[in-house]
């Protein structure tokens, strides 16, 4: 029977010997799904037991991030890729450990992915998993040659159109950059709240409890950087409200905003709250704030992140879709300040969203234009007072989700006028990619 593990919140999680299969367990069924469903791993990631979450994210995330490179790697082993459910998910997971993964122990790469798998789907899946994982730690020296000879594409494991448009706009030695930063494990990092904290008192407190951090590589007086794995919920300061968990590059679009007390805000894609909370902080508790997002159950942690930091009581929460909310419908405005954060590719996080760059095609680029111009017109024509200013953001990196909205909407709009526009291109000061506007409405 297993117990609760005892955690050094700034020690990375490392299994016990015992939970080795269990946590392979749990892997393959993500694995499986998520090839089977295209669901989102993460979502699914809430189904494991916290003590094991840790490593089993990693197994995963490593998994699905390098995809296509592992698939070569297998691929060249098997005839035909087996039919039981779980069992090529387990070629995939075992390659990662092998290839990739080089904290994990030698001899739980193969043997405890097949007692997973054998657990799952019988003796047979697993005699013929375990066969093919040990050819490949046989040929692993000739598996990793013939990996970096391969196209970018597929040794980085990415889509080949993202790699022809990173490359045609920025050139192959920043693609590659790009590519090789998306398949770093996402590393965590803690924002100052204003008013609360500096990044250094945040270092200061965190070493002082003995917990290993640093300053942010590329923003050091504006973030902490944490070891990968560690319970963040342990740190001083986070039951204070101390700091957020974001990457720095977020902060960029709350900055354009230039929120000042007393002002109507209104956050137009809220959840899960993270631009919301330091929205909040900055207005000191003057004037008005409402956070809004489309989906219900989105709500949720939307609400939760600004009860931890205290201002539940100040923010006014709403369903609404940004595309169609009307004044009336939210009781509220004009505002002066409006951030919509909308929805995107992600292709500037696809380290922290591994499976991103697998739903990545120009159909879809096409489609989530459309529905970005259409809330960037609503927001801005029918809620932004006189003066105001609306700041539009993306964690995408595209032209077409980011610049190209934005010269389109002012275009048609011609009593409005871009102020600032910044766009970070991963691996620039060590961030993920975002995009930010700041679009202002004539007096």
């Amino acid at each position: 029977m297993e117990t609760q593990r005892t955690f050094d919140p700034g020690r990375p999680f490392r299994p016990r010997p015992d939970d080795g299969t269990l946590a392979r367990i749990d892997a393959l069924r993500i694995l499986a799904r998520w090839e089977e469903t295209g669901e989102f791993p993460d979502r699914m990631l809430g189904d494991v037991p916290a003590f094991r979450r840790g490593f089993v994210m990693d197994l995963v995330y490593t998994t699905v991030r390098n995809a296509r490179a592992l698939a070569f790697a297998v691929d060249g082993l098997v005839r035909t890729r087996p039919e039981h459910p779980h069992a090529y998910a387990a070629l995939l997971l075992g390659a990662a450990q092998i290839l990739l993964m080089p904290d994990v122990a030698q001899h739980a790469e193969v043997h405890a992915t097949v007692e997973a798998l054998k657990a799952l789907d019988g003796p047979s899946p697993a005699g013929f998993a375990n066969a093919v994982l040990r050819n490949l730690l046989r040929h692993e020296p000739a598996i990793r040659a013939s990996l970096a000879v391969a196209p970018l594409a597929v040794r980085e494991s990415h889509v080949d159109e993202q790699v022809a448009r990173w490359t045609a706009r920025w050139g192959e030695a920043r693609a590659e950059a790009i590519c090789k930063w998306d398949n770093r494990p996402a590393s965590v990092t803690l924002v100052p709240v204003p008013g609360r904290a500096t990044a250094p008192e945040i270092l200061a407190a965190i070493s002082a409890a003995g917990v290993r951090a640093a300053p942010h590589p590329g923003l050091p007086s504006a973030a902490v950087v944490v070891p990968h794995g560690s319970r963040v919920d342990l740190l001083p300061g986070f039951r204070e409200g101390m700091f957020a968990i974001q990457d720095p590059a977020t902060i960029e679009a709350v900055r354009l905003l230039d929120v000042r007390p007393g002002q109507r805000v209104l956050d137009a894609c809220a959840a899960p709250g993270g631009k919301t909370v330091q929205i909040a902080a900055r207005l000191r508790g003057e004037g008005a704030l409402v956070a809004t997002d489309c989906w219900r159950d989105r709500l949720n942690p939307l609400r939760e992140n600004l009860e931890r930091f205290g201002f539940d009581g100040f923010v006014r929460v709403a369903v609404a879709d940004a595309k169609r909310v009307s004044p009336r419908d939210l009781a509220a405005g004009p505002f002066d300040r409006i951030l919509a954060d909308v929805p995107c590719s992600n292709t500037g996080v696809q380290r922290r969203r591994a499976d991103a760059r697998w739903r990545f095609d120009p159909a879809r680029l096409a489609t989530l234009a459309e529905t970005q111009l259409a809330i960037l017109e609503n927001l801005a024509t029918r809620h932004l007072a006189p003066g105001g200013r609306l700041v539009y953001s993306t964690c995408s990196i595209e032209e077409e989700e980011n610049e190209r909205v934005v010269a389109e909407f002012v275009r048609r709009h011609p009593e409005f006028r871009v102020a600032a526009q910044t766009l970070q291109v991963p691996p620039d000061r060590e961030c993920d990619g975002a995009f930010a506007a700041a679009i202002e409405r004539g007096a």
